[in-house]
């Protein structure tokens, strides 16, 4: 089968949607598919850095395309970001062939619009892979008003592609309640989480090398590691680092980029806090090392973005079994995680706020790891949730054929064995 993938991002870019649409696009050529990825010729976070226009990867074909890059401090700056990233995708589009499936994510967003006006005129079928979901992201954020016109006619745009598509994979049951809420039957909707990382393991040697290399070596390390923006408000986290100033053995590291980074920065500076520190995202040779120098991971999401945002780091924080604590929704799929979890991976749920509860559970788990730091470290195992890639790919090899009842009910049962 011939199969086109939308992304602004892909490898060796390092943010979340590239190493998922990675994951897939590898086992698809595995099954021997052509797959052609069409993607920013610039880093998502990164705009500085540049990557080769046209390159063969694995048996997929990247095709990188030039947008602007003006920056993501204002919204506008965004905006122009993205627009000419559609702009210059449409045009790559015009001179793609006809594929057997689209696969569609969310980068920028509502460019699976663009892909099912694609096999509108080309023919094929749409898959629609939302990793997130907008125009909601937007209104939930403040950066959009649900009742303006450009809100209205995003959500159109939004409709128009998903009732387009043969088949929505929704990251968690709250997305596809969303979805179906929004008047898309529920029958074409499968539910498959966000996968592990394939090369995330514990790395104890790259656990000590990163602590030595950043001065934490002897500390009780607090990470967060992943997007810095609205989704994911880190004020209850910073109040916590504050109230926890006179830790020397605690400290609080935040790696990755986005619109908040600054925040993390300016906090940090106008309360003179030397225990707070930040590191750009880090090479994927390095995700191992990163997660594992961590003794408690922190996962963070908005109140207001359950069904509409998922932090998928949480599937590597368990693979290298260390620690979380989750702030954000009581209702979310952070819940059903934490009940699967092996007993010695402390975890911890508080809504956005309750700093004093967060303080004093990082304090205890502190204590506790500096009596017992050898035994702690001895006791790591990974958790890791199946991968639902196997049927994802039942679902891409099934979209070109009218499938009978019982295809039908493997692709909703089949094991992972991809």
């Amino acid at each position: 089968m011939k199969i086109l993938l939308l992304n602004q991002a892909f490898w060796p870019d390092v943010v979340a949607s590239a190493q998922q649409l990675t994951m897939l696009a590898r086992r698809l050529t595995e099954r021997g598919h052509e797959v052609t990825v069409i993607t920013s010729a610039r880093g998502y976070d990164d705009a500085t850095a540049s990557f080769q226009r046209r390159e063969k990867w694995h048996s997929v074909d990247i095709v990188r395309i030039s947008s602007f890059s003006a920056g993501k401090r204002h919204r506008w700056q965004r905006t122009l970001n993205f627009a000419s990233f559609l702009f210059a995708c449409a045009a790559r589009l015009i001179v793609t062939p006809r594929q057997d499936v689209v696969i569609a994510l969310t980068s920028p967003p509502l460019i699976s619009w663009l892909g099912s006006l694609f096999v509108r005129i080309k023919g094929g079928e749409l898959i629609f892979w939302p990793l997130d979901l907008n125009p909601d992201e937007a209104i939930a954020a403040g950066w959009l008003d649900p009742g303006s016109l450009t809100a209205r006619f995003l959500a159109r745009l939004l409709h128009s592609s998903m009732a387009r598509a043969k088949t929505i994979i929704a990251i968690d049951e709250f997305m596809k309640e969303r979805i179906v809420a929004k008047g898309i039957s529920k029958d074409k909707i499968d539910v498959i989480p966000p996968a592990s990382d394939d090369a995330v393991i514990y790395d104890e040697e790259g656990r000590e090398e990163f602590r030595r290399a950043h001065a934490a070596a002897d500390k009780f390390v607090v990470m967060y590691a992943g997007n810095h923006s609205p989704c994911h408000p880190l004020d209850t986290l910073l109040l916590s680092a504050q109230e926890l100033r006179h830790r020397d053995d605690i400290v609080f590291l935040f790696v990755g980029g986005g619109s908040e980074v600054e925040k993390v920065d300016s906090f940090a500076r106008s309360h003179a806090l030397r225990n707070i520190r930040r590191l750009p995202y880090q090479p994927q040779a390095k995700l191992s090392a990163l997660l594992s120098a961590a003794d408690l991971h922190v996962v963070v999401m908005g109140e207001a973005f359950s069904g509409i945002v998922h932090p998928s780091k949480i599937y590597n924080v368990l693979k290298v079994g260390a620690p979380f604590v989750f702030i954000g929704p009581e209702a979310g799929f952070i819940n059903d995680i934490a009940a699967g979890a092996p007993s010695e991976l402390v975890t911890m749920r508080a809504p956005h706020g309750q700093t004093q509860e967060i303080v004093t559970f990082i304090s205890g788990l502190a204590d506790s790891h500096a009596q017992n730091r050898s035994l702690a470290i001895a006791r790591r195992r990974g958790f890791s949730i199946a991968s639902g890639f196997s049927r994802f790919i039942a679902h891409i090899e099934a979209a070109n054929q009218q499938p009978s009842p019982a295809c039908l009910n493997a692709v909703g049962t089949s094991p992972d064995t991809v």
